[in-house]
């Protein structure tokens, strides 16, 4: 019997990892996607100061190597020090007047994976293509959608929003306008991601909205590894109390796999980097 070189064994070895590896989907298409409601910069937040909280927030987002983060409330300063911070661009504008002031629902990402191939923002509500409020809303509201190309061509869309949290029928109604822009902009029928703080627990009709005049799914409920973490994202800073009702979610699209969805609950001695949680899946197609 011959012997088997040193090359053989190493391949043999290699094609019995592979084999291994739970998952048959491609490296290269995996990407972490997260959800993160950053808080905007309140000077009465003593205690929790944007200024305290940023290199920790930071750092965690490079900890767990997200590669798309919609984020919701942040504002001009803060998205540029995220934007320095990581190395990353991001799309979007302020809530109030479609420009540099208020509010974003911003959407960061990791510019050597992917390239914005189109982007834009409406507003949630009657009048989406100007700034408005709407239906039963305190505030005005913003969706930024972005498609995406990865390294492989690829392509996909990412649409980030931050509903109202008073008015249940702009709830409602947002759910009900996110899904016909998605449907409209969406014309090759690409894998969506559709994520954000949606100020609504599963039992809400806004949530359920989401579900009944689409296709897509939670991303908790059917990914490969079961959810970890808390099951709630808003910890308003009180780490004496255990948080309680998943208000910021991932939906996706049956064309998307999901490998693994965490609630992250990293801190730093006793102080968490927002008020709440980010979510994070890992997806693949």
């Amino acid at each position: 019997m011959k012997q088997l070189s040193f090359c053989h064994y190493s391949l043999i070895l290699l094609l019995l990892l592979m084999a291994s590896f739970p998952f048959s989907h491609s490296f290269g298409q995996n990407l972490n996607i997260a959800t993160y409601n950053i808080r905007f910069d309140n000077a009465n937040d003593v205690g929790n100061l944007w200024k305290d909280r940023a290199p920790h927030l930071i750092n965690q987002i490079k900890f767990h190597q997200m590669d798309i983060i919609g984020t919701q409330e942040g504002m001009y300063h803060q998205l540029e020090e995220i934007k320095n911070g990581l190395g990353y661009p991001y799309v979007g504008v302020g809530r109030d007047k479609g420009g540099k002031e208020g509010e974003f629902s911003a959407v960061f990402y990791n510019p050597e994976k992917l390239k914005v191939l189109d982007q834009s923002t409406f507003w949630l509500s009657e009048t989406p293509e100007k700034p408005s409020k709407g239906w039963d809303a305190a505030l005005n509201r913003v969706c930024t959608w972005v498609k995406f190309t990865n390294r492989e061509g690829e392509k996909f869309y990412v649409f980030n929003i931050h509903y109202d949290h008073i008015g249940q029928k702009a709830r409602e109604e947002s759910s009900k306008l996110v899904i016909r822009k998605i449907k409209e902009i969406n014309t090759e029928k690409l894998p969506v991601v559709f994520i954000g703080d949606f100020n609504v627990m599963p039992n809400n009709p806004a949530y359920q909205t989401v579900l009944d005049n689409s296709e897509m799914k939670d991303s908790r409920l059917i990914s490969k590894i079961p959810s970890v973490g808390n099951q709630g994202t808003f910890n308003g800073y009180n780490w004496e109390k255990l948080p309680e009702g998943i208000i910021d979610h991932i939906f996706v699209s049956p064309n998307m796999t999901v490998l693994r969805h965490g609630i992250l609950t990293d801190n730093y001695g006793m102080k968490y980097p927002s008020d709440h949680f980010p979510v994070m899946v890992e997806v693949s197609w």
